[in-house]
């Protein structure tokens, strides 16, 4: 029970953002379905092993950061655009590069011909960096960065940027998306094929510089490169995936398929009778 009493201490020290949660039936929605009766192999939301989110109060108190993935020709284009999302209400800024910057080549080398801000951003300098949140304050937003190969490059570009605006560095906030592993695997636009080191490169800056962000990976896009849910999962904790992981949602999956199977050969079956 003493997992009980811990979640109930957490959930009640935060404030929840309304009164009451409700489904789309009006009936109220209660903090924590199963009780204090939980498997201690799912835990409790805000405690290890995280699979009921991180925080005890879930999106009660909080909502996720949402943002556009936005980025478009100039970085004077895309500033106006980034000011105008947040104008609006976004709640942090989501960069996309253009080819040549998520590939590493300046706009002006010959191979990017065509290719510069199509897609995304051109970002060839940490001046464009810095004039990409030209207004922005980067101690108040929070910025992710899908850039994968380049990504250390580009983040000592957003350093220079916070630096000229006279923000500390531990007060930047967001993601840096560093996956080469998922480039190789799923995205097929890898710069350089993947190393460990590559991968964990600027974990130790981020462990002394110590800015309220982290490098990132991107599961999702590993599970459409045909790796498990439980194999995706596996890489973003930081270990290699192996043919025993195995979890629930691989046996969920494995159950609809099985399901699916059995109404098309029912659906068979049918049209033989008729």
């Amino acid at each position: 029970m003493s997992g009980w009493k811990d979640w109930e201490r957490d959930y009640g020290g935060r404030q929840p953002r309304r009164e009451r949660f409700v489904s789309l039936s009006f009936e109220e929605v209660p903090a924590l379905v199963d009780g204090g009766n939980v498997d201690e192999r799912i835990g409790f939301p805000g405690a290890y092993p995280y699979t009921r989110g991180i925080h005890a109060t879930g999106y009660r108190g909080k909502l996720w950061t949402i943002r556009q993935f936005a980025g478009f020709a100039g970085v004077a284009d895309t500033n106006e655009r980034f000011r105008k999302l947040l104008a609006e209400g976004q709640h942090g800024l989501s960069v996309a590069f253009d080819m040549p910057t998520l590939m590493g080549y300046d706009s002006d080398d010959a191979i990017a011909l065509g290719e510069v801000g199509h897609c995304g951003v051109a970002i060839d300098s940490a001046d464009d960096m810095a004039g990409l949140f030209e207004a922005i304050p980067l101690g108040d937003v929070s910025v992710s960065m899908t850039i994968n190969g380049p990504a250390v490059i580009l983040f000592a570009f957003l350093l220079v940027a916070a630096e000229e605006q006279g923000v500390d560095w531990k007060n930047l906030r967001g993601t840096l998306q560093n996956d080469i592993l998922k480039e190789y695997i799923a995205q097929k636009e890898w710069v350089f094929p993947p190393e460990r080191r590559s991968l964990q490169r600027p974990r130790p800056w981020f462990r002394i510089g110590r800015p309220r962000g982290r490098p990132a990976v991107s599961p999702w896009v590993l599970r459409r490169g045909r790796l498990r849910p439980c194999q995706a999962g596996r890489l973003r904790c930081g270990g290699p995936p192996g043919p025993q992981d195995v979890c629930a949602a691989d046996q969920n999956e494995q159950r609809q398929a099985e399901k699916i199977g059995d109404l098309l050969r029912d659906n068979e079956a049918d049209r033989a009778q008729e």
